[in-house]
């Protein structure tokens, strides 16, 4: 008798696939994938067992059109009985292949896996023993490399056994997949090539020998390139890159990240960013480092678009969904993506992890981890590097006291620093100076911003950037930037930014802190609403960068704003206290590494272990067992940024509100989520909720393919609404004022 594990419309069998082919290849793959941290027999046994339930009459019918069957929980169960000892690390996937990773008791939206495994299924044939042939059970045992640490062992099983549901979902995906190519005629997937990471180091090598080490400056960060480069040959693990702002750490941490790849047999490097906002501007740099070979070496990626998870599993259709798994040689992303994957419970968001194991991982900016989730972030990233193959590196201007000699409870231990004497450095490149300028009125800000020919002032909120904007708006050189504009508009406001501060004209700037993620601009004044001492550091990154002027003549003046409609949010004053006390100590250097120091401390201080680690999640896992990982509640509570935003694409020029050709081919021509969030990604605005609710009853915005993806993707219809000064705007106040973004 033969057993099919897919069909197609053709009804001929002889187009079906194999059960028996479909569960041997998933194995092969799934533990290919898994042999990147030593779990290979692990990642064999999940794809061989993932399907079992297919095994059933019931099922057979289903495939000619009959009533849908749990074909997930079979396998499961043989895996609890085969495997009673690595149980956990298998059972949990199998079950969850389609539905997502639950809870092992007490299921909430989910049915627990306790209850799925009691459960009354069909009756499972026993063709399956005569086709399959399943490891030993001796041979499913921890990775032999494997660190068990006693005080987390149940945070790091529920991490490996998310890498290796990652791995069976990844598998999965690609062989049904290539079932479907296949039978179309159409190459496999995985016959893909990508350039090597040698290849991609001989383009930057090029790229490297174009800069001249004709200034200062640039001698500086010649002998920066140089030292880093020389520590790529130490053993993988953990590492920082202290290196000030304007010394050039984007391109020394990617040298240093193909360097110690290539030493170490590491497979690809991904790239951290804090903020959506600079993604794409990273990784442009990454692209046009690498020459011809760049545009297919780098992906980006990012949470753009809400994903429908029972789209992305129970359609038909599923094979034409983004193959975001990150097979690719260097990976953009943001912290939000990264972190929140890594404690995810759902096949689409979990596909990708097994990638992060054997590879680079660059933390840019890691100072910006948010504090209620420090505790398990810090955790989750000594794991990788402890059991993943994975090196980290924290890589930051400013870096926070996240190791146990700074105090910081379960800290990072054996952290390399790659930059050269941090603390010389910092004299070296020392272009600023900062200083406390008391309280003023927006009429005192806009009378600051007249005055100056080349400033810039950053503030915390949206609605005070606008109305500070406003003021100043007739003044030759006044440009705005906010995240209510997309983002090719705002490198369109930067490229004039840029130009107009090179041929000397009046630059007068009002930005949200965006613009400190990053950005490359040399601005004569930086004005600073009161925020973190991090946040300070960054925003003086923008004055005087490449040091062409001298250091009395180069100021960031942070103030506080006597308006209390633009008080920051709770966490923001909290940051700002904290600053306030630093500068009571260290008023005369405050962007000093003993300051910024200091100012890590005490936030961690004042903050206390508890409130790093909001929910509790680590507590939780201490208090659970085997038998009951709490999978959804992880990922349930592990949310980076709870403010429900949704984004709106903008399809048209802001100043002349024609039709962008680009965005209307993509709009036409959408074949699957993952395309059209690659293409359009650049003409997205994120609203708030209660703003997108008003925006959609008003008809201002509706779904692009409504048949197909209901409101996943919505455009703005009503051209009024979008602004060359301010973005997209709506005119009730009460929904501005419900925004909750301080970007």
């Amino acid at each position: 008798m033969k057993f099919y594990a897919h069909s197609t419309d053709n009804k001929n069998k002889s187009d079906w696939q194999l059960l028996s082919d479909h569960l041997s290849a998933v194995g092969r793959i799934a533990g290919g994938f898994a042999s990147d941290f030593g779990a290979e027999p692990l990642g064999i046994a999940a794809g061989l067992l993932h399907d079992l339930g297919k095994y059933t009459q019931e099922f057979q019918r289903r495939l000619e059109g009959g009533a849908k069957v749990d074909h997930s929980t079979w396998g499961a169960r043989i895996a609890k009985e085969r495997y009673p000892r690595a149980a956990a690390l298998l059972i949990y996937g199998i079950a969850g292949h389609h539905a997502g990773l639950a809870n092992g008791k007490n299921g909430t939206e989910r049915t627990s896996l306790e209850d799925r495994l009691g459960a009354n299924l069909p009756e499972l044939l026993s063709y399956w023993k005569d086709e399959l042939s399943l490891p030993d059970e001796a041979e499913l045992t921890l990775p032999a490399c494997f660190t068990a640490q006693r005080e987390r062992i149940i945070f790091q099983q529920t991490v490996l056994a998310r890498m290796i549901f990652s791995c069976l979902v990844d598998a999965d995906f690609i062989d049904t997949d290539d079932y479907y190519r296949r039978f179309e005629g159409l190459p496999s997937r995985q016959q893909k090539q990508h350039a090597s990471l040698e290849q991609l180091r001989v383009r930057l090598d090029i790229k490297l020998a174009e800069f001249k080490a004709d200034k200062e400056i640039n001698k500086i960060r010649a002998n920066i390139l140089a030292h880093v480069r020389e520590k790529a040959m130490q053993k993988p693990g953990l590492f920082s890159l202290t290196v000030p702002t304007g010394g050039g750490k984007t391109l020394a941490s990617l040298a240093f990240a193909l360097d110690h790849a290539i030493q170490h047999g590491l497979k690809r490097i991904i790239y951290v960013i804090p903020f959506t906002s600079i993604v794409e501007q990273n990784a442009q740099v990454f692209r046009e480092a690498f020459g011809d070979l760049g545009e297919d070496a780098v992906l980006e990626h990012h949470s753009a678009f809400i994903e429908d998870p029972k789209t992305a599993w129970e359609s038909k259709d599923k094979r034409r969904l983004a193959m975001e798994n990150w097979d690719a040689a260097v990976i953009v992303t943001t912290a939000v993506q990264f972190f929140e994957s890594l404690f995810a419970d759902r096949p689409s968001r979990c596909r990708k992890l097994h990638h992060i194991a054997n590879s680079v991982v660059i933390m840019d900016e890691a100072q910006t981890m948010p504090l209620k989730f420090l505790r398990p972030c810090v955790a989750m990233i000594d794991e990788l590097a402890l059991n993943y193959r994975s090196s980290i590196v924290l890589c930051t201007a400013t870096q926070p006291a996240l190791l146990k000699e700074d105090g910081f409870r379960d800290g990072l231990n054996d952290v390399r620093e790659l930059a050269p004497e941090p603390p010389k450095l910092y004299e070296k490149l020392r272009r600023v100076k900062v200083r406390h300028i008391g309280t003023k009125t927006d009429d005192e800000l806009a009378n600051e911003l007249t005055k100056r020919e080349q400033v810039l002032c950053i503030v915390n909120n949206r609605r005070h950037a606008h109305a500070l904007y406003k003021s100043i708006c007739e003044r030759a050189g006044a440009a705005h930037l906010t995240t209510l504009m997309y983002a090719k508009h705002r490198r369109q406001v930067l490229a004039s930014v840029r130009q107009k501060l090179k041929d000397g004209e009046p630059v007068r700037l009002v930005s949200t802190s965006l613009i400190e993620a990053g950005v490359d601009v040399d601005f004569h004044t930086v004005l600073r609403a009161e925020a973190g001492l991090d946040s300070i550091a960054q925003a003086a990154g923008r004055c005087n960068r490449e040091g062409k002027r001298e250091l009395q003549n180069s100021e960031t003046l942070i103030f506080a704003t006597a308006n209390e409609d633009w008080s920051p949010p709770p966490e923001l004053k909290q940051y700002a206290q904290v600053f306030r006390s630093v500068l009571r100590r260290h008023v005369g250097d405050l962007l000093a590494p003993e300051a910024l120091r200091a100012y890590f401390q005490e936030l961690y201080w004042q903050q206390g272990n508890d409130a790093m680690d909001a929910h509790n999640l680590l507590g939780l896992l201490k208090e659970s067992s085997p038998d009951s990982l709490p999978f959804e509640t992880l990922a349930k509570k592990f949310k980076m940024i709870e403010s429900n935003m949704r984004p709106v694409i903008v399809p048209f020029d802001p100043y002349t509100k024609e039709v962008i050709p680009e965005v209307e081919r993509a709009l036409r021509n959408m074949e699957y989520a993952g395309g059209v969030a690659r293409c359009l990604q650049s003409y997205l605005v994120q609203v708030p909720q209660q703003a997108f609710i008003a925006l959609r009853s008003a008809g201002a915005i509706q779904p692009v393919a409504p048949d197909r993806y209901g409101e996943q993707f919505m455009q703005l219809i009503n051209k009024d609404l979008y602004d060359s000064h301010f973005g997209l705007h709506w005119s009730d106040p009460a929904f501005i004022k419900a925004e909750s973004s301080v970007m």
